[in-house]
């Protein structure tokens, strides 16, 4: 299994994604600059991480969707390929458009950064097959642009499909509808969440809770190959 690691101007979570891929997972990894044009080949998952891409100018995730990288990143999940975001990178991948929806600030007006807890809502999917709907996740969120949003008939449509991934279970922090924290694209190979699951894959770090969603997706690609 191949994993990259893509990295923006102002990406912090980078080296947290290629560490738990490289050390944790035990995969190779490879770290891939934003003015890349292709992905490495045999590449089997894109981590897109979290940061401040561009410095949040505009809005968060605004420029970086027009890194020449993203362009092979967009083909790449056309074709099946699978790709997380995480925080800013969820951001990323909805200015994109390879993930429906908006992100707006919270409804606080400041940034969090604090532990919480997910629900899954969907265990069919690469990146949750090996979680259990019965136990919820904790892990950290860091934002200031968090509060996920979509339109009455998008929202029904992640609803028909099954694309809501994961909700805040005992708060919304940030105002998100229906508490969404993560969703899926409607064939299942992209994954968005707020949530850092590459900051509770270590017992060093206090819960090993976002392990699980790389080690599904990591099953994923050993049962397909």
């Amino acid at each position: 299994m191949k994993i990259s690691v893509v990295t923006f101007p102002g990406s912090n979570c980078d080296e947290d994604a290629v560490h738990v891929a490289r050390n944790i997972l035990k995969v190779e990894t490879v770290s891939v600059w934003h003015e890349e044009v292709e992905l490495p080949s045999e590449t089997d998952l894109v981590i897109i991480p979290g940061g401040f891409s561009y410095g949040d100018a505009l809005r968060a995730g605004a420029i970086a969707r027009f890194s020449p990288i993203m362009e092979s990143v967009r083909s790449y999940a056309e074709a099946g390929g699978f790709v997380i975001g995480i925080c800013n990178g969820f951001q990323i991948l909805v200015e994109a458009g390879l993930l429906p929806g908006a992100m707006l600030p919270n409804a606080s007006k400041k940034f969090i950064c604090k532990n919480i807890l997910l629900d899954v809502e969907n265990t069919d999917s690469p990146f949750t097959s090996a979680l259990d709907k019965d136990i919820p996740l904790g892990m950290p969120i860091a934002h200031h642009e968090g509060r996920y949003y979509i339109d009455d008939e998008g929202l029904a449509a992640l609803k028909v499909n099954q694309q809501i991934a994961f909700r805040y279970r005992d708060e919304n922090p940030n105002g998100s509808l229906e508490s969404i924290a993560g969703i899926l694209n409607k064939t299942k190979n992209v994954l968005g969440m707020m949530p850092h699951p590459e900051r509770a894959s270590e017992v060093l770090l206090g819960s090993i809770d976002g392990l699980g969603i790389f080690k599904s997706v990591k099953h994923t690609v050993e049962v397909k190959s």
